[in-house]
């Protein structure tokens, strides 16, 4: 039987993918990320439209149905602006799109859509969007702290769809149909509220008013605290603070900074302490030479000016005498922030014992990027004040007092469990605020999180957030956004999650999309033990199998960890060995009916300057057609909100990519270098003209060519070179390339002579200046001339020098519908000039106006290609004004023709859309 292909595997619309996936990450108002940190998730758009893609068949695959390419090509683009539809995040509760969506998917699958499994889930975005769009989801994770973030986001909210809260008074208070996890979330909302509360009975006198000058009180946001060390100098011996920045807030007319003053003190073995005041006059204001007492080299002392070595500070904080002081506090204005020198009674409070029952485990010694083990920091409740401690483990006990709560409400132990989950959730997500590594943001006036980045760097001076407001870090605000992730959830579909080795877990009966680690891009589990010793508190007793241990599971951790496996070289190896055999596991079990999805994320440094070669990215190839997969697909994911425009001339990777792979026939023959090129050459050209005809840009078609040049590569058993070795996969894809510049070459020949004379003129002068004489031969050898295109405004021919024309170079007056001799060329570069002008609708006009000309010489899709073609001679010359400008113009296309296909208003009495009385609308 054939293999029906995919949508994954022949185009998407990758350009509107990759815009809104960037425009994701300004989103934050129920966003599933905000329900819980997790490093390096996917976006949600980009995951939403590979699982439709990866399941519903490709026009191509339903000759019977779409007998020709045109046909073939109107359904693709019919099922390409479904895509576009769903991507977007203001959709994502559209019943309707998301049940059209799921036609389309059960039309593919024969009313049977395969479950999809995530071996990987970490942050959970594939399984729920799996999930959404109405599949049955299973996610694991060897992580605990991803497999409750999976539960929560997936598992849970089915149980409970559609049910009434059963907080007391809460349902008969509203009289709506609740629908989805909204009277789950309306419960956590409740009950999280109670908890509050009553932290605030027991906890309230820790953290005192700020008392301002005109008497009144004010709510304090958050305390700011210096390190401290004893000076080394003997004769001064002071508690010398370690200050990053002297500056709290910088905006103009509110500038606030600290000064530090030494005052006598009988009571310090010094006789004297650093006292801490608050000025505002910008004339004495900190600069660039005076701002703080520490940096990257070392520190200085305020009082005596001695030079301290980081080495001092280190071994103090070793030997447990690394201190604090307050240093400001941060109080609640009208619009704007108050900061008050610290008072005795709010250093006072600040200062408390440590509480019991906390949770000692330590932090691993040797984890990368994590800088606090060398001060002494060697237990998770280090990164914390006592203050701190205290009210985690107040708001940790009240988990398990507020799920006793809700069992008495409801009667159900199982429900009980889940309202507590959120509620661990809440106190996991607080923690990332309430730490000692929260540095005081100036420019915001906010606080920073723990993880900031992926990594636990040493922080000097740092803020200590009110736990019991409303502002971030605190309770309240954790609540709120854990709650308004939980009442958007989907909960269409049951899902099932659990805590399984990739490696050991079954993978039958499932189409997997995953997306996996990558060497040593995050070290999950040595991060994710920040956040497990507090989910345990709270949750042991309710998963004592999920947090039967002391720490995240780390030894079977697919993460090549120089630390845990013998260096550098073991860590490789460690990875590269399990990661085949995850893969040669699934591809045992694998369907031959749909393709696996994988996902890749590289870093930057593994790449050469180009950002065109990664270890790592071939070693993934490698492995995957090692482990019997065939390549059918790849496609570039961008989510930064800009684009890095790479040189071409080869293919530049994007941030990260998600693949296609289909199980390779264990018959699979073997083939030689000759055969594989001329394979290359019958099948790239009509593989590369269906991207052109989707929604690619042109930076991202190099990177997406693989996928239909790797098809050709991983379907053979092996490749061989003229000496009969195997050709690797950088051959390949060096191979891929000769022939991608090859076919774009080709495609010269679609375009009418004008447009074939200026491509290969542009190609070695750009708009630059060349002789006469070689434009005339050229041009002669394409059936045209130079006065005829001067005359036409291509170019200009003066003094036996030519010039072609830059598109902001070219007439406004110009009129494409009375032009008698027109050209691709032509309508491209004013089309670019009115874009970069005029904007969309404008150039859309030019465009409706050039695709109506009596005698068809502007064809839309030849355009677009031009753009293609121009945009990769433009990059591999290093003209990057030029690529940018061809770039724009084939991302913008669709906004383009949709704008084109809208009759023009016409002029005159009447308005564009004149309706007669009583016509129906």
């Amino acid at each position: 039987m054939t293999t029906k292909k995919k949508l994954i595997e022949v185009a998407l619309p990758l350009e509107a993918i990759n815009r809104e996936s960037a425009r994701e990450k300004s989103i934050r108002h129920g966003h599933p990320s905000t329900l819980h940190l997790w490093w390096a998730r996917r976006p949600l758009a980009a995951a939403r439209a590979v699982l439709f893609a990866q399941l519903v068949d490709d026009p191509s695959a339903r000759p019977d149905e779409f007998p020709t390419e045109e046909l073939q090509r109107k359904e693709r683009e019919r099922l390409h602006k479904l895509i576009e539809r769903l991507v977007v995040w203001e959709n994502i509760r559209d019943e309707n799109l998301l049940t059209e969506a799921h036609a389309e998917i059960l039309k593919s699958t024969n009313g049977n859509p395969p479950p999809i499994l995530d071996p990987f889930a970490g942050g959970g975005t594939i399984p729920l969007e799996a999930q959404r769009l109405g599949l049955e989801a299973h996610a694991s994770d060897l992580n605990p702290v991803a497999v409750l973030i999976n539960k929560a986001l997936i598992e849970i909210p089915p149980k409970f769809r559609d049910q009434p809260p059963i907080f007391p008074g809460l349902a008969d208070s509203e009289i709506r149909q609740w629908k989805g996890a909204e009277g789950l979330a309306a419960d956590v909302r409740a009950y999280g509220q109670w908890m509050r509360d009553e932290a605030e009975k027991r906890i309230g006198h820790l953290y005192p008013k700020a008392a301002l000058a005109d008497g009144t009180n004010a709510t304090v946001i958050a305390w700011i605290w210096a390190r401290t060390v004893t000076c080394p100098n003997p004769a001064c011996g002071i508690e010398m603070p370690l200050v990053r920045s002297w500056w709290l807030g910088k905006k103009k007319g509110k500038e606030a900074y600290v000064v530090p003053t030494v005052v006598p003190d009988a009571s310090h073995p010094s006789g004297q302490h650093v006292a801490f005041e608050i000025a505002h006059d910008t004339s004495t204001a900190p600069t660039k030479d005076t701002d703080g007492t520490v940096g990257r080299n070392g520190a200085h002392c305020v009082a005596c000016a001695t030079a301290v070595d980081l080495k001092y500070v280190r071994s103090e904080g070793r030997a447990g005498r690394l201190r604090k002081q307050l240093m400001a506090v941060v109080a609640e204005g009208s619009r704007q922030r108050l900061y008050q020198r610290p008072t005795e009674d709010q250093a006072l409070a600040g200062n408390l014992a440590k509480p019991d029952d906390i949770p000692n485990a330590e932090i691993p010694p040797q984890a990368p990027s994590f800088r606090v083990q060398a001060y002494g920091m060697t237990k998770w409740t280090d990164l914390f004040t006592n203050r701190q401690l205290v009210a985690l483990t107040t708001f940790s006990d009240l988990v398990t007092e507020a799920r006793e709560r809700v069992l008495a409400d409801s009667g159900s132990p199982t429900y009980a469990d889940a309202v507590a989950t959120y509620l661990a959730v809440v106190v996991s997500k607080m923690t990332d605020r309430n730490s000692t590594l929260v540095n005081w943001y100036v420019s915001r006036e906010s606080t920073s999180s723990t993880f900031a980045r992926q990594a636990l760097p040493m922080m000097w001076d740092f803020a200590e957030v009110a736990p019991l407001g409303v502002n971030t870090g605190s309770f309240s605000n954790s609540l709120l956004w854990t709650a308004e992730t939980a009442e958007l959830l989907p909960g269409s579909a049951p899902a099932t999650v659990s805590q399984a080795d990739a490696a050991n877990r079954s993978f039958e009966n499932a189409i997997v999309h995953t997306d996996p680690p990558y060497y040593d891009n995050i070290g999950y589990s040595d991060l994710s033990d920040y956040f497990y010793v507090w989910m345990r508190r709270s949750l042991r007793s309710i998963y004592p199998s999920l947090f039967g241990t002391m720490l995240v599971p780390k030894s079977e951790e697919l993460v090549a960890n120089p630390y845990r496996h013998s260096g550098r070289d073991g860590a490789r190896t460690f990875f590269e060995d399990g990661f085949r055999a995850v893969f040669a596991k699934a591809r045992r079990s694998a369907s031959s009916d749909f393709p696996m999805a994988v996902w890749y994320a590289f870093k930057q440094s593994e790449s050469d300057v180009a950002g065109t070669a990664s270890t790592g990215w071939e070693t993934l190839l490698e492995g995957m057609i090692r482990s019997g997969w065939e390549i059918t697909s790849t496609w570039p994911n961008r989510s930064e909100l800009s684009n890095r425009m790479i040189a071409s001339g080869t293919n530049a990777l994007a941030s990260s990519i998600v693949l296609s792979l289909r199980p390779r026939s264990p018959q699979a023959p073997t083939t030689d270098r000759r055969d594989f090129i001329s394979t290359l050459e019958d099948e790239l050209p009509d593989a590369l003209r269906k991207l052109q005809q989707g929604q690619i840009a042109p930076v991202d078609l190099p990177q997406a060519a693989i996928g239909p040049g790797m098809a050709v590569f991983s379907r053979y058993a092996a490749v061989l070179e003229p000496d009969g070795s195997k050709m690797t996969v950088r051959s390949a894809l060096t191979r891929i390339n000769e022939i991608l510049d090859q076919v774009l070459n080709e495609q010269e020949g679609d375009f009418d002579s004008t447009s074939r004379f200026a491509i290969a003129w542009y190609r070695h002068h750009g708009y630059g200046v060349g002789k006469f004489g070689d434009a005339d031969n050229l041009a002669r050898a394409r059936n045209t001339s130079v006065d005829v295109m001067d005359r036409s405004e291509i170019l200009t021919s003066r003094a036996g020098k030519v010039q072609l024309l830059k598109p902001s170079d070219l007439p406004w007056e110009y009129d494409i519908l009375t032009d008698e001799h027109t050209s691709n060329w032509e309508a491209l570069h004013h089309l670019i000039k009115t874009l970069e002008r005029d904007g969309i609708a404008p150039t859309g006009d030019f465009l409706r106006d050039a695709l109506n000309r009596p005698d068809g010489a502007i064809e839309s899709d030849l355009v677009k290609e031009l753009a293609h073609l121009l945009f990769r001679i433009a990059e591999s010359n290093g003209w990057t004004k030029d690529a940018l400008s061809f770039n724009a113009l084939v991302t913008s296309w669709p906004e383009i023709l949709e704008s084109a296909s809208t009759p023009a208003a016409t002029t005159g009495d009447q308005t564009s859309l004149d309706f007669d009385d009583g016509a129906e609308l």
